[in-house]
């Protein structure tokens, strides 16, 4: 994909080598891979917090994992920055680079959307962290994979992920990596919106079963609302870069993942989306560039 260069008033945040603690843990071998998989689910049911209960209950009882440090002093890393540090934090390495370009380049499509609605626009900000960090939600793990937090309004990632989607799932190339950044964006799109907060109140109120069914609806959102910057960038597109986006929407979905990790596949505990749903409505933010027509809560989302 043929970014431009990222905007210097971008905000951006760098936490790495800041001394958070160990580098975190592999995604594969022994509990790792079990571990890894529920943290989707405690994200999506219980939020930042529960994954940092988790987290906790990992260091206690797995044994291994270093804990945070600075816990009793000191506020969160600051989510705003100078353009020097900005700048400075988009160049430490190709990956970084890439990542600011991509977000960017989405901050500036749902900027001119927004306007187009008539509707407030707010940016997030871009964090990067490795291994281990900080976040206004709790905790930031590497095993956590890229993700959002509305306290702060900040996308978090480690590009270390970028390493694991491509050689662990199969799904290189550099839109799948943008995809991961545009899904985060989306996120933020949901929390601007309403819609995140009104979720996860309808969430809180009912079983488990129903709250993973709604985790799924919100995830898809942001599958399509990638798939919408994807659109509204077409010209960009080079051959070969959907397939790359759906290639790593299939590595991602809860039942890949989960017959990968456990050998099975338990419906009932999807939080994200089978891989079919996620290829389904990334292509649909792909084919209709309409945020209009990712309306992932009413009726069936196999459309």
């Amino acid at each position: 994909m043929r970014l431009d260069d990222y905007d210097p008033d971008i905000e951006v945040g760098d936490q790495r080598g800041q001394g958070f603690g160990g580098g975190g843990f592999s995604l594969g071998g022994g509990g790792g891979g079990l571990l890894f998989s529920l943290l989707p689910f405690v994200m999506g049911r219980f939020g930042c917090l529960g994954v940092a209960v988790l987290l906790g209950l990992m260091f206690f009882f797995g044994g291994g994992l270093p804990m945070l440090a600075g816990g009793g002093s000191g506020g969160l890393p600051s989510t705003r920055t100078e353009t020097s540090a900005a700048k400075t934090a988009c160049q430490v390495d190709e990956a970084s680079l890439e990542a600011c370009k991509a977000f960017s380049s989405a901050n500036r499509t749902w900027r001119q959307l927004f306007q187009q609605a008539r509707a407030r626009y707010d940016p997030p900000s871009l964090q990067f962290y490795g291994g281990s960090g900080r976040s206004g939600c709790g905790a930031a793990q590497a095993a956590m994979g890229p993700f959002y937090c509305p306290s702060d309004e900040g996308i978090y990632l480690d590009t270390s992920f970028f390493n694991e989607l491509a050689g662990r799932f199969g799904a290189g190339g550099d839109f799948a990596r943008n995809y991961v950044i545009a899904h985060e964006f989306g996120h933020h799109i949901q929390h601007l919106l309403g819609t995140s907060e009104r979720v996860q109140r309808q969430m809180q109120a009912s079983g488990e079963r129903e709250g993973n069914a709604l985790s799924v609806r919100l995830e898809l959102q942001a599958d399509c609302y990638a798939g919408v910057w994807g659109a509204q960038n077409r010209a960009r597109l080079d051959p070969g870069d959907v397939e790359e986006g759906l290639r790593a929407a299939q590595a991602i979905g809860d039942d890949t993942l989960q017959r990968e990790a456990q050998g099975r596949v338990v419906p009932d505990s999807f939080t994200h989306g089978t891989s079919a749903e996620r290829m389904a409505w990334l292509k649909r933010g792909l084919q209709t560039g309409d945020p209009n027509q990712c309306d992932t809560f009413n009726g069936s989302i196999d459309r």
